[in-house]
């Protein structure tokens, strides 16, 4: 076979070609310090690379959704610390006004007084606000909670976010469920809806279930009302009856059991006072239950930050792997290749050694 010139010349231009462009190729992973820039370097190391950067992203939204979460559930923790205090003061007050050796008619208004200070400080508890989000108004975080009296506002609804693939936490615990007593299970833990409506046949299931649930609270109220004795009941005064949110389906309104003292002292009833020991009792109890359940949840939420934390590592570890070039390969690749273009270039000049004037003699 016969090699013409023009032969020769298209091939050492489609050597000297190829050589400059894995030089080039080979400068731009130096420049990047990664192996793969585009697709087409490696389709499916690029697309193992570009699955690992979106679980990445969406790790780090799951981050910034839980330390929105946690600081929402710690202030409102916060909150609850403080209506514990302001429980506890009031024990403090009825125990030194439940008896006669050490209080009278005078000492009780006076100290009712102060128990009327604690309820305003409790109903400002209950409508405390974490910028502009009402705390404890369940999903209706612009409507305020309660008013003076303690009549709710907000509904039991929980402010669900999620902080993994398949995990959601509520972020927020009702007024109703803390203050009113709705919602405590019988062995004292607050429970949501047990199911998650996805459709408007599972919201109405919801509905239906929670009337007849309602009606039935109901029923064993009044039952419970008619089979109380006088001992227990202080209807004249303003107390309810002895609730326990340990052994009893529902739990204790903490604005009327401190409204009931609060009238008891004013009315310089002993007897009310000295009951109203046991229902600050629940009423504390109640409140320490709500913190132990926000507390839980912060501990579920350190827990999965600490593992999402430690699978964004990982997943840029393995990206790291797939994409980013190896230095000492790379260099050592350099100078091959710019070697084999210095040989390509001196072979060529040999090979095609004519010119213009070489044709004009």
């Amino acid at each position: 076979m016969r090699i013409a010139d023009k032969m020769a010349t298209t091939q050492v231009d489609r050597n000297i070609q190829k050589n400059r462009t894995e030089m080039s190729n080979l400068q731009n992973q130096a420049a990047t310090q990664k192996r793969i820039n585009k697709p087409s370097d490696d389709p499916l190391a690029a697309t193992r690379v570009l699955a690992a950067r979106t679980d990445e992203n969406s790790y780090k939204q799951y981050i910034q959704n839980i330390v929105q979460a946690k600081s929402f559930i710690e202030y409102s923790e916060q909150a609850l610390g403080e209506l514990n205090e302001a429980l506890v003061r009031a024990k403090e007050l009825a125990i030194g006004q439940a008896s006669d050796a050490g209080a009278s008619d005078e000492t009780r208004r006076i100290t009712a007084e102060e128990v009327g200070q604690i309820y305003q400080q409790s109903v400002q508890i209950g409508n405390r606000k974490l910028g502009d989000r009402y705390i404890f108004a369940g999903q209706q975080t612009l409507t305020q909670p309660f008013d003076a009296s303690g009549s709710y506002s907000g509904d039991e609804g929980d402010i669900k976010i999620q902080i993994h693939k398949d995990a959601v936490v509520g972020m927020n615990m009702a007024g109703s469920k803390v203050f009113l007593g709705q919602g405590l299970g019988g062995d004292g833990i607050i429970r949501t809806s047990p199911m998650n409506p996805k459709t408007v046949d599972d919201l109405n299931q919801i509905r239906r279930e929670n009337e007849e649930i309602k009606q039935n609270q109901d029923e064993q109220e009044f039952n419970q009302v008619q089979t109380r004795t006088l001992a227990s009941t202080k209807s004249d005064s303003g107390h309810l009856g002895k609730q326990d949110p340990v052994s009893d389906s529902r739990g204790l309104n903490v604005f009327q059991t401190l409204k009931g003292l609060e009238i008891s002292l004013k009315t310089n009833d002993k007897i009310g006072v000295q009951e109203s020991l046991d229902l600050l009792d629940q009423a504390i109890s109640q409140v320490v239950l709500a913190r132990a359940e926000l507390g839980s949840r912060v501990t579920t939420l350190n827990a999965t930050t600490d593992s999402l934390q430690k699978a964004v590592v990982d997943n840029k570890g393995m990206a790291s792997q797939m994409e980013d070039s190896d230095i000492f390969k790379l260099v050592s690749d350099i100078n091959k290749t710019e070697s084999t273009l210095k040989a390509t270039m001196e072979t060529s000049s040999k090979m095609v050694q004519r010119s213009l004037l070489d044709f004009l003699r």
